[in-house]
């Protein structure tokens, strides 16, 4: 009779701790199935998803999307404060002269419509600065209207061949040399040839104008299977304090840059659901990351 008791009992504990190891698995397997789900959401810049808060873990997940959600407001937030600034700097650069010198001429000319001022130079001036103005109208127009890629499969070697063929002469006529350095065989990127070629010319250009010259572009496949390249230069470096803004709309530390260039290069590679970020700058070395997922 002991004997059957117990291993009624010995039964009883084994399937009730067989009922608790499957019931943890499956919790676990949910878990990671809500982990998966969330990080392809973060991937995605979604974040309009949340867990029910029934346990601690679900808890733990909705803590973590709110501190995502906070931060890319916070991104956001700085992103605009920055773009309505250059935006205000740039517009008032132009309009302030024009206003200036359109009540100077007005308050100089008498009752029979001569003036002491030169009118045709000032009237010329005013035309500059509107032409101007017009001119930064165009480049946000065309910042704001970037065509969408039309991808297909090109030989990476190809592409830096007809990229720095482009810039053959301009680079001649800095003394600069540039080179592509394939780290594997057969490279390959699914993307849009003009507009990828389009980012790499800018940054040739960037660099001559930097006095580089020597720049070495690389290329190799990383971890998860994405292509990474790498521009390099040896001109000056760009100043610390630049070089979180370099890819906000209009900003520019060159006399006769747009501050386009780079932000146009970001949101190509956004469209090609790719990066493009400045690795470093330092005397005699900068370096920028282009990674194709």
């Amino acid at each position: 009779m002991t004997f059957t008791v117990w291993h009624i009992v010995g039964a009883v504990v084994i399937v009730a701790i067989i009922a608790a190891v499957a019931a943890t698995i499956r919790t676990r397997r949910k878990d990671i199935r809500k982990v998966a789900y969330m990080m392809d959401a973060l991937e995605d810049g979604e974040l309009n998803f949340r867990f029910q808060d029934k346990n601690k873990f679900n808890r733990t997940l909705n803590r973590i999307r709110t501190i995502f959600e906070k931060q890319r407001q916070q991104y956001e937030q700085d992103s605009w404060t920055k773009l309505i600034r250059v935006l205000t700097h740039e517009i008032m650069n132009t309009v302030s002269p024009i206003a200036s010198l359109s009540d100077a001429l007005s308050k100089s000319m008498d009752e029979d419509g001569h003036s002491s001022l030169d009118i045709k130079s000032g009237l010329d001036t005013i035309c500059d600065s509107s032409n101007n103005l017009i001119k930064f109208v165009e480049t946000y127009r065309e910042l704001s209207g970037v065509a969408r890629p039309i991808k297909k499969a090109v030989y990476v070697q190809d592409l830096m061949d007809k990229v720095i063929g482009l810039d053959k002469e301009l680079l001649s006529a800095n003394g600069a040399v540039c080179t592509f350095t394939p780290k594997e065989p057969d490279l390959m990127v699914y993307a849009d040839e003009g507009q990828i070629s389009q980012i790499f010319i800018n940054l040739i250009k960037n660099a001559l104008q930097a006095g580089a010259r020597n720049i070495g572009i690389t290329g190799k496949m990383g971890p998860d299977d994405e292509l990474i390249m790498l521009v390099v230069n040896d001109g000056e470096p760009i100043p610390a304090e630049s070089q979180d803004q370099i890819f906000v709309p209009f900003y520019t530390t060159k006399k006769e840059g747009t501050g386009i260039g780079l932000s146009l290069a970001r949101q190509i590679m956004r469209q090609h659901n790719g990066s493009i970020d400045l690795e470093k700058s330092v005397p005699g070395e900068t370096v920028f990351r282009m990674v194709f997922r």
